[in-house]
C-alpha cells in the first residue's frame, strides 16, 4: 500500500451494496470466494447501508475468516440522517463513527482508515487529528483519504509527515471513463507514497457492457436507492469506449469488465481496485481479471480511445 509496510491482494472487494441490495448469504457467498480466489482486503465504510455493511462483515469474522487473515479497510466522515447525505469531517464525528464501526465489525482494530471525503467545513489539522488519534490509540494500523485532490492529499500528507503518521492510501473513482486522475492526483500519490484504491473501476457497471442497448430492470441505474448512479457515463464518448473494450474482450475471448478490471489494475500507482458486485456470479467474473495480462498494444488502443 504505497510505501508503507502493507501488503493486500491486488484486488479489494467492496461491500458497498451488502445489506441493502446484497442480502446477508449472498455477501458470505461473495467473501468466501474472494478468499478462495486469495483475496484479503475488503473495503466498507461507516455510512454504507446505513452500517448494516460493517455489521455483515463483522458477522463472519472469527466464523468464515479470522480476523487475522483479513485486511479491513473502513471510513469514516459521510452519513445518512434522516435520508440526507451529511458530510462531517470534524473530530468528533470522526471519532464517533470509528468507534461505532469497531463495535459492528466486533474487533478491536481496522487495518486501514480512511477520511471518506474532503470537506472546507472542517480544519484540515482537525480532520487530521482523528486520524493520528486513530492510530496512537491502536484503533488503526494505517490510515489514508478518499476522494482527495492531488493539492488536498499533498497538504494532509505533508501535515502528516509532521506528526510521523504517514498517510497510506488515497481512494479515488478511477476508470476508462474517469482519468482524471492522471492529472494531478496520481503523481500527487506517487510523490507522497500513497496507494491508489480506484473505486467504481467498472464506471458504475457501464464498462460491462451491459448498458449498451437500454438500462436493464435489475440494474443500478434502475434501482430507487441510486438515483441518476450511471446518468454521467451513458453518452455518445462512453458509447465508443465501451464498444472499443467489447471489441478487445472478443478478441481476448475474456468479458469486457475483465479488461476494464485488468486496464485499472495496472496503471501506475494503483494498488488494489475495489470492485463491487451485486451478485456472486458479477464478483467471480471480476475476480477472472486477475489472471488476465493485457497485450502492451491493447493498453495504448484502450488509453487513445478513453482519453
Amino acid at each position: 500500500m504505497g510505501r508503507s509496510g502493507l501488503s493486500v491482494s491486488r484486488l479489494a472487494l467492496g461491500t458497498m451494496t451488502w445489506g441493502r441490495e446484497t442480502a446477508p448469504d449472498e455477501a458470505r457467498d461473495q467473501l468466501a470466494a474472494f478468499l478462495d480466489a486469495g483475496g484479503d482486503l475488503v473495503d466498507t465504510a461507516h455510512g454504507y447501508a446505513d452500517g448494516l455493511s460493517e455489521q455483515a462483515l463483522g458477522s463472519f469474522l472469527g466464523d468464515l475468516v479470522e480476523r487475522e487473515d483479513l485486511a479491513i479497510c473502513t471510513k469514516a466522515g459521510i452519513s445518512r440522517r434522516s435520508g440526507d447525505r451529511v458530510v462531517d469531517t470534524s473530530r468528533r464525528a470522526l471519532m464517533n463513527q470509528l468507534d461505532t464501526s469497531l463495535e459492528r465489525l466486533g474487533t478491536h482494530y481496522v487495518d486501514l482508515w480512511l477520511v471518506h471525503t474532503w470537506s472546507p467545513d472542517t480544519p484540515l489539522e482537525e480532520t487530521l487529528s482523528a486520524l493520528e488519534w486513530a492510530v496512537t490509540s491502536g484503533r488503526a494500523r494505517y490510515v489514508g483519504v478518499s476522494n482527495y485532490s492531488g493539492w488536498q492529499s499533498a497538504h494532509a500528507a505533508t501535515l502528516m509527515s509532521a506528526r510521523s503518521i504517514p498517510l497510506v492510501a488515497n481512494e479515488v473513482e478511477y476508470s476508462l471513463l474517469s482519468r482524471r486522475v492522471e492529472d494531478e492526483v496520481a503523481p500527487a500519490a506517487e510523490a507522497l507514497g500513497l496507494g491508489l484504491m480506484p473505486w467504481s473501476p467498472l464506471a458504475r457497471g457501464v464498462l460491462t457492457g451491459k448498458y449498451r442497448h437500454g438500462i436493464p430492470a435489475d440494474s443500478r441505474a434502475a434501482s430507487r436507492d441510486y438515483p441518476g448512479f450511471t446518468s454521467r457515463f451513458l453518452g455518445e464518448r462512453t458509447a465508443q469506449v465501451v464498444d472499443a473494450l467489447v471489441i478487445a474482450a472478443r478478441g481476448l475471448e475474456v468479458s469486457p469488465a475483465e479488461v476494464a478490471l485488468a486496464w485499472v489494475r495496472d496503471r501506475p500507482g494503483v494498488v488494489a481496485p475495489v470492485v463491487g458486485a451485486r451478485t456472486l456470479q458479477q464478483l467471480r467474473t471480476a475476480l477472472a481479471s486477475e489472471s488476465l495480462s493485457l497485450p502492451p498494444e491493447l493498453v495504448q488502443a484502450l488509453d487513445d480511445v478513453s482519453c
